[in-house]
């Protein structure tokens, strides 16, 4: 395997053992309210963030139902979510595209796969980590995150092809 091969297909890699790590640590090894209680006043939030309310995985989600600690942690792991999976879907394109020379579409493709097919398999992972449920919404978010990422990558691709002939 070349050296180029071998780099684009570490990235990825790399990303998916991150995802592991995260997924096998219990959630009370990974609360980060009383870090963000004990350094941060989110009480500011409280006004801009009341009006928003939602039920995630049958759970009220609002400052006045979990506080808005809870409130702000929950956003921040829904974010880290959507972001490593935005990672994971460009780093396993750029992998698949340019590391291995596969086909522009068919890398886009697979990379969508491997992406969605970890964010199941991730859940799964965590169904059996103590403190941690597995749940479909997540898969949901971690799959929209993959499709934002492949989406810029069309998007870059594009506007590079555009600006690049006019000059």
């Amino acid at each position: 395997m070349s050296l180029k091969k071998w780099v684009y297909g570490m990235l990825p890699l790399a990303c998916i053992i991150i995802i592991f790590l995260f997924s096998a640590t219990p959630y009370q090894e990974q609360d980060i309210k009383p870090m963000l209680a004990s350094h941060i006043d989110l009480s500011p939030l409280e006004p801009l963030l009341a009006p928003i309310q939602f039920t995630y995985a049958g759970n009220e989600i609002s400052v006045q139902a979990v506080g808005v600690y809870s409130f702000v942690e929950f956003t921040l792991r829904k974010v880290a979510h959507f972001g490593i999976y935005f990672c994971l879907a460009i780093l396993a394109f750029a992998a698949l595209y340019k590391g291995f020379g596969m086909k522009y579409r068919l890398s886009l493709r697979i990379a969508l796969v491997i992406s969605i097919l970890y964010a199941c398999l991730d859940e799964f992972h965590q169904g059996m980590t103590p403190g941690r449920t597995p749940y479909i919404g997540d898969v949901v978010i971690d799959t929209i995150g993959a499709c934002v990422g492949l989406l810029v990558v069309i998007i870059g691709r594009n506007l590079y092809h555009i600006y690049w002939k006019r000059l």
